[in-house]
């Protein structure tokens, strides 16, 4: 591939990923505000732990009616403009959730219409977080070229990473040397808002890139899918790739299970397991779960940074490895350190034991799923779809993802009333469970151009 055909690509993945920049801000901002919410709206509204998980994992709503959509949005408006509007949400939400005040009421004392406004402004932003997990990795997927898809959109979960540590960042400056009572009643506000800066980026920078070539090809724009392969690959390149789109776009859209049940079944499981595993009560509780370590209030911040480096590390290194050695290698090995990091937490859990030995076993979950389940089950989902079922399907693995996601962040709180060891023990038979799903189910697809996954699953059926 010649350099500026690389520049060429790499700069408009980059800019795509900012989707994923902002989709790991918005899920990981609460990870400060937490306690700070739970203060002001769960506590001084008299309500109990099933209140404060619901509310926490509010977004988590949004984002299942946004990965549902997402399939429509991508095939009818395409991944650019869908983009765009996942921006607009994250931008509306961010300033809505930190002043849901404005507009219907006056800033005081907490009321039921408050947190109701507060979670409506959740609700948005999740929907923009469920369109942008869906859209960008298939805008990558589908703008990247066989031989490099995977580091691409593996720089998806880099972004996603990313965001989580710069909000982590932010959080920390926020709350440093402040008051708990200033962060309980405005901190948390600031943390919220902080998002919109990033949203209006990512929106602004969405005008300077091209829609991808396989949805320019699919809704008859051949000329225009010509030049930008033209621009990634080469013009003889170019020619073959897209007679290859023409040929498996050129029949109407074909019905769901045309490639047969297993391909949709394959891609629910692995969004299912993603999130089984247990790795968004680890984000989102990450500073409660330092503290409770015996951690203050800033040290269990800054711990969390710690923990937000090593994501970026092991994520950086999931790049490197995926088109190297494959997706089922790296998700195999992840499956093993995730099962093993929360079986020690679980143990540890049961004997009381709190401190250093936790935070390494924490860590060593969160490296093995940031180098496995965290990249490769974007990069998986993707690409194993065919392209006429490609939209559809993965909207409906996407939504899976973020049922599950509400599902596991909602229940936490209460599972760790009842018993904080079975609760992490869970997590590390889901991760078993998830070595042997990909053991027995998952075909390799390193290397194999979109196209061929139609061939594949045909001879599967």
């Amino acid at each position: 591939m010649k350099e500026h055909n690389s520049f060429y690509v790499v700069g408009i993945t980059l800019v795509a990923t900012l989707g994923g920049l902002l989709f790991g801000y918005d899920t990981a901002v609460i990870s400060g505000a937490e306690k700070s919410i739970q203060a002001y709206l769960i506590t001084g509204l008299g309500l109990g732990s099933l209140a404060h998980g619901a509310t926490i994992s509010s977004a988590l709503i949004g984002c299942i009616i946004g990965g549902m959509i997402s399939g429509l949005l991508a095939s009818k408006l395409g991944r650019k403009n869908s983009l765009m509007i996942a921006a607009f949400l994250f931008f509306f939400s961010s300033i809505g959730s930190g002043w849901p005040e404005t507009f219907f009421f006056t800033k005081g004392a907490p009321t039921m219409g408050l947190l109701f406004m507060f979670n409506f402004y959740r609700i948005i932003g999740g929907i923009g977080v469920g369109i942008a997990s869906a859209v960008c990795p298939m805008y990558i997927g589908e703008i990247a070229p066989a031989n490099i898809r995977g580091r691409l959109v593996s720089l998806n979960q880099i972004a996603i990473v990313a965001g989580m540590l710069v909000v982590y960042f932010v959080n920390y400056g926020i709350a440093h040397g402040q008051t708990i009572e200033w962060i309980n009643s405005i901190g948390w506000r600031w943390m919220f808002t902080s998002a919109a800066v990033p949203s209006a980026i990512f929106a602004a920078l969405l005008f300077f890139v091209p829609e991808t070539p396989r949805y320019l090809a699919l809704n008859n724009h051949h000329d225009q899918a010509m030049a930008i392969l033209t621009k990634i690959n080469g013009k003889a390149k170019a020619a073959i790739i897209l007679i290859e789109i023409k040929k498996s776009v050129e029949a109407s859209s074909a019905k769901l299970f045309a490639y047969g049940k297993l391909v949709v079944v394959i891609g629910i499981l692995l969004s299912v397991f993603q999130q089984f595993v247990g790795i968004n009560v680890a984000l989102y509780y990450a500073p409660r779960i330092f503290e409770s370590m015996g951690s203050g209030k800033d040290a269990s911040m800054l711990q969390t940074v710690v923990m937000g480096f090593v994501n970026v590390l092991f994520s950086v290194l999931a790049v490197f490895l995926v088109d190297k050695h494959g997706r089922k290698p790296l998700l195999m090995i992840g499956s093993v350190g995730m099962a093993i990091g929360m079986f020690a937490i679980g143990v540890l859990a049961f004997m009381k034991i709190i401190g250093i030995s936790t935070l390494v076993f924490i860590i060593i979950y969160t490296a093995s799923f940031m180098m496995s389940w965290g990249p490769v089950c974007w990069v998986l989902i993707s690409e194993i779809f065919p392209n006429k079922i490609r939209g559809r399907a993965i909207a409906i693995a996407v939504a899976a993802q973020w049922a599950a996601n509400y599902f596991i962040s909602s229940t936490y709180p209460a599972m760790m009333e009842f018993s904080g060891g079975i609760t992490y023990w869970f997590y590390s038979a889901m991760s078993i469970l998830s070595f042997v799903f990909i053991w027995k189910l998952v075909p390799e697809t390193n290397g194999m151009t979109l196209e061929a996954m139609e061939e594949l699953w045909l001879q599967k059926k």
